[in-house]
């Protein structure tokens, strides 16, 4: 009775307004770019752009999509708009790729799985980085002196041995640093605290080098 109303009124029935469906979970879509798109969290691979034929130009600011509904999200860029709001928390997002990974802070679901030692993640760009552990691979290499390294955190890091930059600060003397583990490491000086404990004596150490030297005694 309700699909036949429908074609009095002209309304269109979920099926007709999306009639992509996901055969892995059923999920349906009313654009076929938006099911390949959806499709690449299953396998997590990382989505490219297929040539239609056919292109769509943002008029603010001339950039080129081979699908309507790219064009129609990427406006969202220019008018601010953010229609996808998450229920736990309100927090509002452009795209419901975006707000689906934001509700996995909610949920804890970990759908990405690394296949060497099982450790989940919930992007699948964590995953890929994870996976550099493994394979060894140094993608990020310094401009300066050549050196790789495996997270572009560890290169960031490197590169204040060239530029002298130490953008961490002790909020009790003002002294700078360029780790931000080295100035956690310092204020123990300011709170007088020894978290590093000899398990043969019980004496505690303020740094975990201090530590070190101290169990050579029983070497």
């Amino acid at each position: 009775m309700k699909a036949h109303k429908q074609t009095h009124i002209g309304e269109k029935s979920y099926t007709e307004e999306k009639p992509f469906s996901c055969v892995t979970c059923g999920r349906r879509f009313t654009y076929k770019c938006l099911l390949k798109k959806h499709q690449l969290m299953h396998t997590g691979e990382k989505p490219k752009q297929i040539p239609t034929g056919k292109t769509w130009d943002c008029a603010c600011c001339g950039k080129t999509f081979s699908c309507f509904y790219s064009l129609k999200t990427h406006g969202r860029v220019h008018t601010g708009e953010r229609p996808y709001s998450c229920v736990k928390c309100g927090k509002r997002f452009s795209q419901t790729s975006a707000l689906i990974t934001h509700q996995r802070v909610h949920t804890g679901e970990k759908p990405f799985r690394c296949d060497v030692c099982g450790k989940s993640f919930s992007l699948p760009n964590g995953l890929k980085t994870h996976q550099r552990i493994h394979t060894g691979e140094k993608p990020f290499i310094c401009a300066t002196c050549g050196m790789s390294f495996g997270f572009v955190g560890n290169l960031k890091r490197h590169q204040r041995t060239h530029t002298g930059e130490k953008p961490f600060t002790c909020d009790i003397c003002g002294k700078s640093f360029s780790q931000a583990n080295n100035v956690k490491a310092h204020q123990q000086i300011h709170t007088k605290e020894k978290p590093f404990m000899c398990d043969k004596c019980g004496k505690n150490f303020a740094y975990s080098r201090n530590l070190r030297e101290h169990k050579c005694v029983y070497a």
